[in-house]
């Protein structure tokens, strides 16, 4: 198929074609937000294209942005504007940049006027299409561009809308989020084994526990609820979250988000 057989103005271009691009294409085409046949994925590295190929049929994989009518911006911090400005020159009107610590300014500058410019912060879950991504309005940005925005990222998971100084923060805690759960999960599973466990036996359980909370969390009941009721006054859950709290585990997930924040917003302004 080629750009000619397309309809420029409804083409969205998704500029990368690593993990998050290809994620954000295959939530795209199993949502039906877009058909394959209105997707583009631009992608300089052959191997990588060949990749693409294979994983989307019908959907045109180039090395440079094809005619389009909005593109996502999926690429390095510090190949944003250059990626921004050949999807604009390719037509583009919205641009939605998923790219950490580059600000509406920059992207804005790149693209000249007129362009609406939407700057996001998704975060790995993303990957199987339970990602938690926040998004800013730049100044052209309309409500319209905002939903356009709202269902490309929709299709990965959950989306919400932030002021761009609330980004940094986001980052902190929705971005880097998942290291910290990780870390629990690695620490859970190391503390089996030293209580006698067999690691084949541990693994599992811990996997599965933390599935298993996060579905009980999806309820919508308050997080604080749910601890008291499995907690029984006495009981086992009392002596651990005993040691818990003499450790003060709460300010170390709070210190940590913190931590990230800052070096998110140190991070932008480089």
């Amino acid at each position: 198929m080629t750009n000619d057989s397309r309809s420029s103005a409804g083409t969205l271009a998704i500029v990368g074609g690593g993990n998050m691009g290809a994620a954000l294409a295959g939530g795209l085409l199993a949502a039906g937000v877009v058909e394959a046949s209105a997707l583009a994925i631009v992608e300089v590295s052959a191997e990588r294209r060949g990749v693409l190929t294979s994983m989307f049929p019908g959907v045109v994989i180039v090395p440079t942005v094809p005619a389009c009518g909005s593109a996502v911006i999926a690429v390095k911090p510090p190949d944003v504007p250059a990626a921004a400005r050949d999807a604009v020159a390719a037509g583009a009107r919205r641009i939605l940049s998923i790219a950490a610590g580059v600000t509406l300014r920059t992207i804005e500058t790149a693209c000249g006027d007129g362009v609406a410019v939407i700057r996001s912060m998704p975060n790995t879950p993303a990957l199987v299409r339970q990602g938690a991504s926040a998004i800013a309005a730049g100044a052209s940005a309309s409500d319209d561009d905002m939903q356009w925005a709202e269902h490309v990222l929709g299709s990965v998971g959950l989306v919400v809308r932030v002021p761009e100084a609330q980004l940094d923060a986001v980052t902190g805690l929705a971005g880097s989020g998942p290291a910290y759960l990780f870390l629990v999960a690695e620490s859970l599973i190391d503390a089996g084994i030293a209580a006698g466990l067999p690691a084949d036996v541990v693994d599992p359980l811990v996997r599965q526990l933390l599935v298993g909370s996060a579905a009980l969390l999806a309820q919508g009941e308050p997080p604080a609820d749910l601890r008291v009721k499995v907690t029984s006054p006495g009981g086992t859950t009392a002596a651990g979250l005993r040691v818990l709290g003499e450790r003060d585990l709460h300010q170390a997930f709070v210190d940590a988000v913190a931590a990230a924040t800052a070096r998110s917003r140190e991070l932008g302004a480089s």
